[in-house]
């Protein structure tokens, strides 16, 4: 299994490492130089060493090419990011949650795997996996496996609730996460179980963070402050801080997928912050997000005119670029939600 991806990455070349952050630009002749290296010879001298600058427990001197890295090929299309909504389906109910009904359904296998090819035929290099809950789909792990085996860097959005399974900290080992991205729902069982509507789920979350923290998982916190928990926001942070994990804290909700505003009553008015209108998102041109029926749009809010990426293929991305002119000219931009 590959250590380190080369690759495009809009408009330059990197060198990245899974389950780690940073890495280092490429210049195009060294880029071209690992594109026709032969698999079976060492890696250059040159790799060796900015492998070890950036990296100081990675040593790959003397080692095969083909074994240690993993080259991505040019795409015309210059997209460098996705997202992918594995499922709608939770095993929280969360009374924030802009999912709204939350039903299990998604594509077959083949079509997960089509799709994945033509993310990375497209030049997609750091995929967010999310959900509803993606760890619970059926076939969340063949198509993480599937999507890191393509050389993507890939962020796991989960509630952390089944982290502690042997069978996921298993394939994080042998593949590792470029984040592990957890929700947090509250700083106490009564406060996190009422939000989640889950009894027991507190209980869940805390074992799957000692598993996950135990396993050295690349961790970043959504720490959710709503009514239910707003009192709590400060005992959030703390427990952050004590688990050493970063976190950033969320507190304005977001109306459903499908428009509706139930999801908004679960917003702490105490805690609600101005937002600023901004108008230089690339959405549509160096990023798209696609829902569980493989359905493409600009973005996770930005859902209008979406294109069928099982049935239009790669060639359907050709729209996409027209389709986010038209929402941001007509919005005047938009507001970042959470």
């Amino acid at each position: 299994m590959h250590s380190l991806i080369a690759g495009p990455f809009l408009e330059q070349h990197v060198l990245v490492r899974p389950g780690h952050r940073g890495g280092a630009l490429l210049p195009q002749p060294r880029y071209e130089e690992l594109r026709t290296l032969d698999p079976a010879s060492p890696a250059p001298d040159w790799l060796v060493e900015a492998a070890r600058e950036q990296w100081e427990d990675l040593d790959v001197a003397d080692r095969p090419a083909g074994e240690v890295l993993l080259v991505r090929e040019p795409s015309p299309w210059g997209y460098g990011k996705a997202s992918w909504e594995v499922n709608l389906g939770c095993n929280y109910d969360c009374k924030h949650c802009y999912l709204g009904l939350k039903m299990q359904s998604g594509m077959p296998w083949d079509d997960k795997r089509r799709c994945l090819d033509i993310m990375a035929e497209a030049g997609v290099l750091f995929l967010q996996v999310t959900g509803g809950e993606p760890t619970i789909d059926k076939d969340f792990m063949r198509a993480y496996r599937y999507a890191w085996d393509l050389g993507m860097m890939i962020t796991v959005s989960t509630n952390g609730s089944l982290l502690w399974r042997e069978n996921l900290l298993r394939l994080f080992r042998e593949c590792p996460p470029y984040r592990v991205t957890v929700s947090m729902y509250g700083a106490a069982k009564a406060s996190y179980d009422e939000l989640t509507q889950r009894a027991g789920a507190w209980d869940q979350f805390v074992q799957g963070m000692n598993a996950a923290r135990h396993a050295r998982l690349p961790l970043r916190m959504s720490i959710v402050v709503t009514e239910d928990n707003g009192h709590e926001e400060q005992a959030m942070v703390d427990l952050c801080k004590s688990w050493g994990v970063e976190y950033e804290v969320f507190t304005n909700m977001t109306p459903t997928i499908y428009g509706g505003g139930e999801a908004l009553t679960a917003q702490s008015k105490e805690h609600l912050r101005v937002r600023k209108q901004f108008t230089g998102c690339n959405a549509g041109h160096t990023f798209f997000h696609m829902d569980p029926h493989g359905l493409v749009s600009i973005c996770k809010i930005g859902r209008d005119d979406q294109i069928s990426l099982v049935h239009e293929g790669i060639e359907g991305l050709a729209r996409l670029g027209a389709i986010a002119d038209r929402l941001m000219l007509r919005t005047g931009g938009c507001c970042r939600h959470q």
